[in-house]
């Protein structure tokens, strides 16, 4: 238990160093956009005006409101504590609404999409992967390679792909949205149904790109396993083949959870691009109206989430490893 401790104590301080990393930059690294986004606010409060006094005035009014007249360590200092309360401050490209409420509405969203997607491509990259490797014949030599082509189109022309195909050409599916414009959302049958239909093609897009790496992963590992001395071993003592399989797929997986981690990375990464190109209220919507309107709060609240949610993910691995890896339970107990 005590070499636990130490293991558990060291994965906790890197992560709460890299958290710290993490934050500067997504603080300082918005801030170094060109523009000035309170221009944009200020100037249509002074539509009409023709005092240059009073433009100005107004100017530097919304200036002190945002803090951006401050030096940068003080914003820092006054946002980071904010933070701390849960308060983001209030939008630029959105203004009088708050980055609270714009995260609250999106977040929701984005982790009922993905989360799902990932994990059903994740599961089903595994099965495939192992399939492959024990069965062999048509999976191996056909199904496989087919997935492999498909896990190497990038995020946004699989969803470019199913727009076209599926909604444009076909038009099965709605082509934007979460719902229906004209729905009010409720728990009626029609506002879930309309849910469903507007999920179908954005969750997909991140299935089908992740099916393959996970496949791939999980074959190698499993052949690996397969070949292993302690398989040809259990075979020669007549073990069935059932229990020995079990155990390989077992050890085969343990790689596969890290690949799980690297996924949901993703999830904040490239598959957001899929709630763009579908206009998917998310997490990843939020994120490009902000860089369009240079909306540092927005954008600094969005990238901290993202970065905090990726991290808890890499350390729940981290503690998942300890548990369910004899190598590192022997490791800690020497």
């Amino acid at each position: 238990m005590k070499g636990y401790k130490k293991y558990y104590g060291q994965k906790i301080i890197w992560y709460l160093i890299t958290l710290f990393f993490a934050i500067v930059l997504n603080f300082v690294l918005p801030r170094l956009m060109p523009g000035d986004p309170v221009a944009g606010i200020a100037s249509g409060a002074v539509s009409g005006m023709t005092d240059a006094t009073a433009i100005q005035k107004v100017y530097e009014e919304y200036a002190e409101k945002f803090g951006v007249n401050k030096p940068m360590i003080v914003q820092f200092g006054m946002w980071a504590g904010n933070a701390l309360k849960g308060d983001f401050g209030v939008s630029f490209s959105q203004y009088p609404r708050t980055v609270g409420n714009i995260i609250s509405s999106s977040i929701g969203w984005t982790l009922a999409l993905q989360l799902p997607a990932i994990i059903v491509g994740w599961l089903l990259g595994n099965i495939l992967g192992a399939v492959a490797a024990y069965i062999k014949g048509a999976f191996d030599k056909v199904l496989l390679p087919v997935f492999m082509f498909i896990s190497n189109v990038p995020a946004f022309g699989m969803a470019i792909i199913l727009l076209t195909v599926f909604g444009i050409n076909l038009k099965w599916f709605p082509t934007s949205g979460a719902y229906g414009f004209e729905l009010i959302p409720n728990f009626s049958w029609e506002f879930i149904s309309s849910v469903i239909s507007h999920y179908q093609m954005p969750f997909w897009s991140i299935v089908l790109i992740t099916i393959g790496g996970q496949a791939i992963g999980m074959r190698s590992m499993s052949i690996y396993e397969l070949n292993a001395d302690y398989v040809k071993y259990s075979r020669f003592l007549g073990i069935k083949d059932r229990k020995i399989v079990g155990y390989v797929f077992r050890n085969a997986m343990l790689p596969q959870i890290t690949g799980l981690a690297m996924s949901l990375g993703t999830m904040m990464g490239g598959a957001l691009v899929a709630e763009i190109i579908f206009s998917y209220p998310g997490i990843g919507t939020a994120m490009m109206t902000a860089v369009r309107g240079q909306d540092y709060p927005l954008l600094s609240a969005c990238t901290l989430i993202i970065t905090i949610m990726v991290l808890l993910a890499n350390l729940l691995v981290e503690i998942l490893y300890g548990v369910i890896d004899p190598r590192v339970k022997a490791a800690q107990q020497d």
